[in-house]
């Protein structure tokens, strides 16, 4: 029997409202999210990446209980968390956490490191002073900073100590999925490696489940066991991490790769044209929603929207070309020789 999924999303669509007020409709909606589906194992890292503003960090919300999903739902355990009473769902609540992309924003300038690391316990029954304060130190050692930081504020550490800060703080509650919200991408380079190299220590150490929101591919594909590229709020692919860059099934996908800038000279990459902007979230394409950028864009895709679907063991995409009910181009549809190899 097969082991039930630590996170499981269905379906899951968010819509926000544009205008309106108490007693007027909304002019439009944003499609935020639309129709998104994974799950997440004990233990795994998911990588979630894409452009900005294709609802990476509305799904990570969703999936923390920060705003409700318009439709679909989230079952953790095995547990739907749309059905359960507040208090339960506090209690829940307590099994997931999240590590926020600022640092500098994301922790109270009134606040001292003993408070701010040990405030997650205060949404039950906090242990005595002392209990805490031997908590904070014992966390605060485990992400390379010291006991003697505790009477410290936020103002007096770098942004990488921040950043480490949130982590000893979203370890507090010995959670099982942590929800990382593009956490370095507000840091230099060379601290990134180090905060990047703590999570994996941590995920060893605790068996930590992560939803790893990101844009940067070299550090997703480092981090993360399984990866889902979203696009204008859907999933259009997934595959491990390891095949993820050395062949990418998605048009998309082939896009965000040849854009990661290639160190060799003497290896050119083979020109990928992706033209046009992203549309609207308002007013979103039919069909496939790539189609209008897709240089191998051919009959259905205008028309129809192409299901997530297995293109290969592991591995999904949604795509007429490479995927969906096995339809293939007609011989009209521009191809790519290199498509697929420009990262090999």
């Amino acid at each position: 029997m097969a082991e039930t999924p630590l996170v499981r999303a269905v379906g899951l669509t968010k819509r926000f409202p544009i205008g309106g007020g108490l007693f007027r409709r909304p002019r439009a909606w944003v499609q935020a999210v639309n129709g998104v589906s994974f799950a997440i194992s004990r233990g795994e890292s998911l990588g979630l990446v894409g452009e900005s503003g294709c609802g990476k960090s509305t799904v990570g919300r969703m999936l923390l209980g920060l705003i409700p999903p318009t439709g679909g739902r989230i079952e953790f355990d095995g547990i739907d968390i749309g059905r359960l009473p507040r208090t339960e769902f506090r209690r829940l609540r307590r099994r997931m956490q999240v590590i926020f992309q600022d640092p500098y924003a994301s922790l109270d300038p009134r606040m001292t490191v003993e408070a701010i690391v040990t405030e997650p316990l205060f949404a039950d029954r906090p242990p005595r002073r002392a209990e805490r304060r031997r908590l904070a130190a014992e966390l605060l050692d485990r992400v390379g900073l010291r006991a003697s930081d505790l009477d410290r504020y936020p103002h007096e550490f770098s942004g990488g100590q921040r950043q480490r800060i949130g982590i000893a703080r979203a370890l507090c509650v010995r959670p099982e999925l942590i929800v990382a919200d593009e956490p370095v991408s507000a840091l230099d380079v060379s601290i990134q490696a180090q905060v990047i190299n703590l999570l994996e220590d941590l995920q060893r150490d605790f068996g930590l489940a992560y939803l790893f929101i990101s844009h940067d591919l070299a550090v997703v594909e480092h981090l993360c066991r399984r990866v889902a590229v979203m696009y204008l709020g859907a999933i259009v692919e997934t595959a491990p991490a390891g095949e993820f860059s050395r062949r990418p099934l998605h048009p998309y996908t082939e896009a965000l790769i040849a854009a990661v800038p290639v160190p060799d000279v003497r290896r050119p990459r083979p020109p990928f044209r992706m033209e046009g902007d992203v549309p609207s979230p308002i007013d979103p394409p039919p069909g496939c929603p790539f189609h209008p950028r897709c240089p191998y864009a051919f009959d259905p895709c205008p028309r129809e929207t192409p299901p997530l679907v297995a293109a290969a063991p592991g591995r999904e995409v949604a795509c007429w070309l490479n995927g969906g009910r096995g339809l293939s181009a007609p011989a009209s549809a521009p191809t790519s020789p290199a498509k697929g190899e420009h990262s090999a």
